[in-house]
């Protein structure tokens, strides 16, 4: 992972740097120096590009001197807009910007030290490269930037909040590398195998296998699991850095490590991208990692139901009925609508158990979700107006958006079953995302819930908001600002 170091220089000791350019004509003292050290190369430059410090906008400049291999303006719009998400932006696009070189500067000038902090936590989640199974020396596109010194004016202050946004930077590291590795890699059983490694940070680690789930009497998801040659696993993650007795906030993910769709098998295009349908299990246990990194003053939970969703002769049928943890049955018509049966059992665990103050439960859930929002905003559904209010604006200041859907007694009569409680579908393609919200509702009786839809937004196929291509950690920067904003004591 990037290393970050803050400090007042005014000039750069290597060979790459990049600066933050506020929109207008005016430049900062520490452009202009740049510019003077260059002999005015950056201000050619940026003519010749049309660059004037708009958001989302950079302008590479090579070799413009002797001290420098290269200068990466980048744009942060209008000075009265930068917020917390226009930093991250733009670090983000500092870092994959500013080439091959081992140690690189951001030049962030009179910018808050808070502000400095969260390009700083952009530039580390910009940089990110997940490359464990590239053995070939691509020396053309190899990432091989190991440091970054931020240089601004506010470092103590930078200094004071980093530690706390290096921890959210980890946990996010770690949904990605979790989203990323290969189904064949990452079964259920390796999945908790690497959870029970965060013990090593404070986090209580608890392992439930097939045994312990049939005693629960987890019917749903073990019926999902039962084509698979994988074991399956639930793993519960709490981190008690609140009072004691205090209730829990609760994070509930879907972890399917792999999604054949079962016997209603999915196409063959684009199968391959199903190792990520447990990326709602990985935001999780990012987040879990990111609050007992940084000692958050809360009391928390993650609980995270892990299988496999496979054909095979043991596989579970369209037209069977299962017994869920809460005694309702369920008449599965579609295998492949398989991460709702999971999240029922979890979800009426972790309110059973634990008697949490509110839960949220992410997962990859609908298709329809990215029919309706594409891949720019994840869908919340919500029984609690509070608690969807809240989400949202965490979303907003993390630049992980939330769209809130309609939830409606109406849709329940979808979901009606012949011969069971419910069936897991609806038999037709209308309101697919809000059925299945409709669907988990019936597992968390009267706790305050929202459900995160994040099949459009988990996984990235090209570059954007100076995020690299692929797994995207989406959730765990929201929810710890959610945390943030309205649990933590002290």
């Amino acid at each position: 992972m990037l290393q970050i170091s803050f400090s007042t220089q005014t000039q750069s000791t290597v060979g790459a740097l990049a600066i933050l350019v506020p929109e207008g004509d005016a430049r900062s003292a520490a452009f202009q120096a740049l510019d003077q050290a260059t002999h005015g190369a950056l201000s050619r430059a940026a003519k010749a590009e049309g660059f004037k410090g708009k958001d989302g906008t950079s302008c590479v400049v090579l070799a413009p001197s002797d001290s420098f291999e290269r200068i990466v303006l980048i744009g942060l719009g209008k000075t009265e807009d930068v917020d917390a998400w226009a930093a991250e932006k733009a670090g983000g696009l500092a870092a994959s910007l500013l080439g091959r070189a081992p140690r690189a500067a951001l030049v962030v000038g009179d910018l808050s030290g808070v502000l400095a902090a969260h390009a700083a936590l952009g530039a580390v989640l910009g940089a990110y490269h997940f490359g464990l199974y590239q053995t070939e020396d691509k020396d053309d596109k190899k990432r091989v930037l190991a440091e970054l010194s931020v240089l601004g004016a506010h470092v103590a202050a930078a200094e004071e909040l980093w530690p706390s946004l290096l921890a959210v930077a980890r946990g996010v590291v770690l949904t990605r590398d979790l989203v990323s590795e290969p189904a064949n890699v990452l079964n259920p059983v390796e999945f908790a195998e690497r959870a029970t490694t965060l013990r090593a940070h404070g986090l209580d680690v608890e392992v439930l296998d097939r045994a312990a789930m049939a005693e629960l009497g987890f019917g749903a998801l073990l019926g999902v699991a039962q084509g698979s040659a994988n074991e399956p696993r639930t793993v519960v993650m709490r981190w008690n850095g609140g009072k004691e007795g205090d209730a829990p906030v609760a994070f509930i993910g879907k972890g399917v490590t792999f999604d054949s769709g079962g016997i209603s098998i999915k196409p063959a295009a684009g199968m391959e991208d199903m190792k990520w349908d447990m990326a709602g299990a990985a935001t999780v246990t990012g987040l879990m990692a990111s609050l007992a990194l940084r000692k958050a003053p809360v009391n928390a939970v993650g609980v995270v139901g892990l299988v496999e969703n496979m054909v095979s002769g043991t596989a579970q049928r369209p037209g069977d009925v299962v017994r869920s943890a809460s005694g309702q049955t369920i008449e599965v018509l579609n295998t492949d609508a398989e991460g709702r049966l999971v999240l029922a059992d979890v979800l009426w665990y972790a309110r059973d158990r634990f008697a949490p103050r509110l839960m949220v439960d992410l997962a990859t859930l609908t298709g329809a979700i990215i029919v309706g929002l594409g891949h720019e905003y994840a869908g919340l559904f919500s029984n609690d107006d509070a608690l969807a209010v809240g989400l949202a604006d965490a979303g907003a200041f993390t630049g992980e958006k939330l769209w809130r859907m309609p939830m409606s007694k109406e849709y329940d009569a979808l979901l009606k079953s012949d011969i069971a409680d419910m069936q897991n579908i609806s038999g037709g393609r209308a309101g697919g995302s809000i059925t299945a919200a409709q669907f988990l509702k019936r597992f968390v009786d009267e706790t305050p819930w929202a459900h995160l839809d994040i099949a459009g937004v988990a996984w990235a196929s090209k570059a954007k908001n100076g995020q690299p291509k692929g797994a995207t950690g989406f959730g765990v920067r929201l929810l710890d600002r959610f945390v943030r904003n309205g649990f933590e004591q002290g």
